[in-house]
């Protein structure tokens, strides 16, 4: 696994570092397996016995990468839906024991690590349960109150020393690397697409968005700030969720939100908070252009009924 980064993260000159075929199959590693209530149980009977009288149920929104069972009250386990989502087990409970404590809200700490078993072929966790609502489910929400609660934390998260985290990389699926490492895709994404959106107004964005790099030294990035990943208690931000995919280079995958869920006054609230210059928020909106493309195109994830508006905000609200 890449080490952390010890220069800048410049635009790359040539091919993508993963280029066409070679991403796919990098990000083809996905064929999910079967996890249930029984699964996890007997993982838990045979891995950790002290647990084993403790229920397990499943949560009910589900992730993607991640399949997440209560297990009592008090704690959680995590265990990866492919071989793709594996090698995070181990570097984000490194990097939750770097950051507990860090940020100015609550992140997941790890209990203990689980190994394969009962024919399951990957690690997997148990955490602490955090209570709180996902931003995606909680009700009457204040959005500017949590646009500048999110640019706090985000703040925080660039100014912590970068010598315990990872370079960005395969182990990130590129977040915080040059948006330019999916161009391959975004074009591919744009030609299935021919014919049903403006086509060169995507191309125009994406190329402001791979025009410019993070010139500053390399900054801790959480890798995926969404709805489901952001939980709030008494309607204020109060934990952060799911950190597979930080590591250390360029925060602006961390500022897709700003077409993902903010608006109006809440995204200018945002902007502001977060305390970043433009070029970083020409990248961002490429960064939300495409993975709104690629859900669109090809149907793969989650929240694909929602790309359509997502692209929409991408393509008339440049910030």
């Amino acid at each position: 696994m890449e080490g952390p980064l010890a220069g800048r993260n410049p635009r790359p000159e040539g091919l993508s570092p993963l280029a066409g075929a070679d991403l796919c199959e990098y990000r083809g590693v996905n064929r999910p397996v079967d996890i249930d209530e029984r699964l996890v149980a007997d993982l838990i009977a045979e891995q950790f016995p002290r647990g084993a009288h403790l229920p397990v149920r499943a949560v009910a929104r589900q992730g993607w990468d991640n399949r997440t069972f209560r297990l009592g009250d008090e704690l959680s386990v995590r265990l990866p839906r492919a071989e793709a989502y594996a090698a995070a087990v181990q570097k984000e409970s490194r990097a939750l024991e770097f950051l507990d404590g860090r940020l100015p809200v609550a992140v997941p700490s790890v209990v203990a690590l689980g190994a394969p078993g009962r024919g399951y072929p990957f690690p997997w966790s148990i955490r602490r349960w955090l209570d709180g609502d996902t931003v995606e489910r909680a009700a009457r929400l204040d959005r500017v109150r949590l646009a500048v609660d999110l640019g706090a934390v985000l703040r925080t998260v660039r100014s912590l020393p970068v010598d315990a985290g990872w370079a960005a990389g395969r182990h990130s699926f590129f977040r915080g690397s040059h948006p330019s490492v999916y161009s391959d895709e975004v074009h591919a994404a744009l030609q299935r697409l021919d014919g049903t959106l403006d086509a060169e107004l995507c191309r125009s964005v994406w190329l402001d968005a791979t025009s410019s790099a993070w010139e500053a030294s390399p900054v801790w990035f959480h890798g995926d700030v969404a709805v489901g990943n952001l939980l709030v208690s008494d309607g204020r931000l109060s934990a952060m969720i799911d950190f597979g995919t930080c590591g250390v280079g360029d925060p602006a995958c961390d500022l897709v939100m700003a077409w993902t869920y903010f608006d109006g006054d809440a995204r200018a609230a945002f902007r502001d908070a977060v305390d970043l210059d433009a070029a970083t928020w020409r990248r961002a909106r490429g960064w939300a252009l495409w993975k709104a493309l690629v859900t669109l195109s090809d149907g793969s994830g989650p929240g694909g009924d929602d790309s359509r508006r997502v692209l929409h905000e991408v393509l008339t609200s440049p910030l």
